[in-house]
């Protein structure tokens, strides 16, 4: 019994000391013993047609202030090390909360090796990032602030950074009841903010939900058809549309044959980089397809500069290698107005952005300020 008890206590030790050493060396996720709770009233995130209640963790109820700070945070430079680059920099509300590259460019210009997944809806996300290594909006805020080719910082740092400046002190008091700044109220406070940044109430979704027959033009409502149509497009097995709510993403992940050579190999190899499952590999989360028409380049390496070459490329059948989805199979059977009607449709499902998710007056005067 007694050799037990040692065992447990130095086990309990370990999991200290690797919490702190990911909050020190700036680390993807941060473990804190004693979570800190906002202190104001719970704000609540109203959903728009065609969306689900969206999922609220019992330790990051959302609140006016936490989420108006973690709009500041958002599109400030300064959580990056150079004050350079913020959240709003790959995922800008602009461009359907992602960039127009195929990968983003961090501080200093160094380049990613994927491309800027949107924002949008990404509080139904189980799982973050494109191979789902985070688990949750706040441990995902975290991530880009410690990667040395997106943000560049330390954890550590950033808190530094955020504590020398009163008007931040003032806001972080507001939230969470202290001014003495840690990273869980920043990560806590930009998923908040990230909760909010939802898209529904679409030409879609007032026909299909709302039973408005003219919000769909004939095209769009044919390339319902064929998504929906396993013999057809067959399109909504992954990007799923339920009886009440269509998410668009089954938040799940599959091989498409993005990025396999002539060899069906891959550079980048997904989900398997979390898993070391063979099955996963190759694979990448299916992203949801709200406000696609405003989110190019597509795929996780953004190779398909638009909706035409993604078409294109289930129409082929996809790369073949040997982890291909059993669902991927050659479209070639559908005709060109089939075609033509699918993007139709997929245009229909721009929705409309809540009008406060945009920079907030602060922010916006910094950045005047810094051009002139």
């Amino acid at each position: 019994m007694k050799r037990i008890s040692i065992l447990i206590v130095i086990a309990a030790t370990l999991v200290c000391a690797c919490a702190a050493w990911l909050l020190v060396s700036g680390g993807s996720f941060v473990l804190s013993e004693n979570p800190v709770m906002p202190v104001g009233k719970t704000a609540a995130i109203k959903a728009p047609l065609g969306l689900p209640p969206v999922p609220i963790p019992a330790d990051n109820p959302p609140t006016a202030e936490t989420i108006a700070l973690g709009r500041r945070l958002y599109y400030d430079t300064a959580l990056s090390v150079d004050n350079t680059v913020s959240c709003a920099t790959c995922h800008n509300p602009a461009m359907g909360f992602t960039d127009d590259k195929p990968v983003s460019n961090g501080v200093h210009g160094k380049t990613g090796v994927r491309s800027a997944p949107t924002v949008i809806n990404s509080a139904y996300s189980a799982l973050q990032f494109w191979d789902g290594r985070a688990p949750s909006l706040e441990a995902q805020a975290a991530g880009p602030m410690a990667n040395p080719v997106e943000m560049a910082h330390t954890l550590k740092g950033v808190e530094e950074r955020l504590q020398k400046d009163p008007s931040y002190r003032e806001e972080f008091k507001k939230a969470w009841g202290t001014d003495q700044i840690t990273i869980d109220m920043v990560t806590k406070s930009i998923a908040s903010f990230e909760r909010t940044v939802l898209s529904g109430n679409s030409p879609f979704d007032r026909f299909y939900y709302r039973g408005d027959k003219k919000a769909l033009s004939l095209s769009a409502q044919r390339g319902l058809k064929v998504f929906v149509n396993p013999k057809r497009g067959n399109c909504a097995v992954c990007h799923t549309i339920g009886a009440k709510y269509a998410l668009f993403t089954d938040n799940k992940f599959h091989n498409i044959g993005i990025g396999a050579d002539t060899r069906g190999e891959f550079v980048d190899t997904g989900r398997y980089t979390q898993t070391k499952n063979d099955a996963d590999m190759g694979a990448f989360k299916t992203p949801t397809l709200r406000d696609c028409l405003l989110t190019a380049p597509y795929m996780h390496d953004g190779s398909m500069p638009d909706l035409k070459a993604v078409i294109d490329h289930y129409i082929g059948g996809g790369n073949s290698n040997p982890h291909l989805d059993k669902q991927i199979h050659v479209l070639d059977f559908l005709s060109g107005q089939e075609r033509e009607d699918l993007l139709e449709f997929l245009k229909s499902l721009n929705g409309k952005l809540p009008a406060d998710v945009g920079p907030p007056a602060t922010t916006a005067a910094k950045t005047d300020s810094a051009a002139k």
